[in-house]
Parts: structure tokens; C-alpha cells; sequence
């Protein structure tokens, strides 16, 4: 039996991880989003919820999520994170918990100018699913600044 596959998904709100996760779940890849299982854990109709709560809210959903993973990897099962991995601590944390659970994990960077993402968050913010919390111009540029670009992490790019 071959190793099952985690996709990391790293890049910026509306760079495309979304998009290109759906691709890999035609092709039998479990996905688990963060921005759904947030969506899921704050327990609301809609994505309403205070900004503040965020953190709390992202830290019960994540630890969820890393142990579907794990659950996941055993059974042999590969899986798409779509979670954005803005920090390269993160990206360590999880190609270690990967290959510590019998996988092995694809680094994939969607770079896209701070132009694009806001022409696409225009769009995304008329949306109220779970992948379209809405995003603010301030936000976004906030979200620019604490961003972390891999760069020798063993990431592919793809160009927005």
C-alpha cells in the first residue's frame, strides 16, 4: 500500500486554496477546511459570529481537525488541508505530524498579488457559506503583513 498524501495548502483568503482543494476531492482526497470547521464549531446560521471569538473558536476547530488527520493518515486515506498555513511554524508542525503518521505531505504556495485577492474577496464577500467569512480592504492588508511566504520549504507555487 502506498503512503496516503496530505496537501498542505498555503496562501492568503481568496488565493484560490479552496478552488483548487474541491480538484483533489474529485480525485478521492478527503478534505478538512478550518474555515468550515469553524464555521461548524461557533454553532451559528451563518457566518456572523464576533471577530474576537475567532481565536477561540479556530483553536477548538484545529484540534478537531488534527485528529482527523491522524485518523485519517492510519486508514491510509490521503487529505487536502485547506486551512492557509500563514506561518511556517505551522507548516513544520503538520509536515511532522504527517510523516509521524505514516504520510507524506505536498507544500502547495497560491501566490497572488494583494490586487487580485481583492478583486476576488469583492466577490467572496457577497457570499454567507462557511468559506466566506467576510474579509475588509483593512483586513486583508493586516492579513499581507503577518503572512510568512515559504521559500526553501519544499513548496510548489501556483501563480494566482
Amino acid at each position: 500500500m502506498s503512503q496516503p498524501t496530505t496537501y498542505l495548502l498555503c496562501g492568503l483568503t481568496g488565493s484560490g486554496k479552496t478552488t483548487y482543494a474541491e480538484k483533489l476531492i474529485a480525485q478521492g482526497f478527503v478534505k478538512l477546511s478550518l474555515d468550515e470547521a469553524v464555521y461548524a464549531t461557533c454553532g451559528r446560521a451563518g457566518v456572523d459570529y464576533p471577530a474576537e471569538k475567532y481565536p477561540e473558536y479556530e483553536a477548538v476547530a484545529k484540534k478537531e481537525l488534527q485528529a482527523k488527520l491522524v485518523e485519517l493518515l492510519k486508514n491510509g486515506q490521503s487529505v487536502v488541508l485547506d486551512y492557509g498555513f500563514w506561518k511556517r511554524a505551522e507548516r513544520d508542525f503538520y509536515k511532522r505530524l504527517v510523516e509521524e503518521n505514516g504520510g507524506t505531505w505536498r507544500l502547495t504556495y497560491f501566490k497572488a498579488s494583494p490586487e487580485l485577492l481583492k478583486q476576488r474577496l469583492q466577490h467572496r464577500n457577497r457570499r454567507t457559506d462557511a468559506n466566506a467569512f467576510t474579509i475588509t480592504e483593512a483586513m486583508l492588508d493586516d492579513f499581507i503583513e503577518r503572512f510568512e511566504e515559504p521559500s526553501g520549504e519544499g513548496e510548489e507555487v501556483i501563480e494566482g
